[in-house]
């Protein structure tokens, strides 16, 4: 099985060869726009396992996809990620970097990085949910625009707009912030 459209038709039969290779092909793409708009790691995991999670439910319910495989699992993720904010703001948590430091890296160099992956994390979220989506597609999972388009349902006109409103917006609470 290799086309979408295949591995789609597998999985609404719970072929295990097809849910296998849905997961091997989605879960890293999942983690990383999930790992792109959370900036945590465990969250992202979790936040790729409850999507894939989903789909077998939304299969045994008969709600799962139609169409689109990938459409209506980076969709499921992004409802799954604006879920996990919405918690995390009604009881807030801060998390710890484990991150390695670079022996080249002084403490200020590193305290300085941290502080600009945080500003960029906050100006991320006072973008609109679809400008949200559109930046983590592109730039987290380096999609073409085509593929945005038709993962979200616009035109590529649409996407390219509310890219360079995202990134306009970006810009502007950057240097507001600076």
């Amino acid at each position: 099985m290799s086309s979408e459209h295949e591995l789609l038709a597998g999985a609404r039969h719970f072929d295990s060869e097809a849910l296998g290779q849905i997961h091997d092909e989605y879960y890293g793409p999942i983690f990383r726009y999930a790992l792109y708009r959370t900036g945590s790691r465990e969250t992202a995991e979790d936040i790729a396992s409850e999507v894939l999670t989903r789909l077998l439910e939304g299969l045994h319910a008969g709600t799962g996809p139609t169409t689109t495989l990938a459409g209506w699992l980076f969709g499921v993720a992004a409802r799954v990620v604006n879920d996990h904010f919405r918690q995390a703001y009604r009881a807030p948590m801060v998390e710890l970097d484990d991150a390695l430091p670079d022996h080249h890296s002084t403490p200020t160099s590193l305290t300085v990085a941290a502080l600009e992956r945080e500003e960029l994390r906050q100006a991320l979220l006072t973008l609109t949910e679809e400008q949200q989506h559109v930046i983590a597609l592109r730039f987290g999972q380096d999609m073409p625009i085509q593929q945005v388009a038709r993962m979200m349902g616009k035109s590529e006109g649409a996407v390219k707009q509310l890219q360079a409103r995202a990134v306009a917006a970006l810009a502007r609470q950057m240097k507001r912030d600076a």
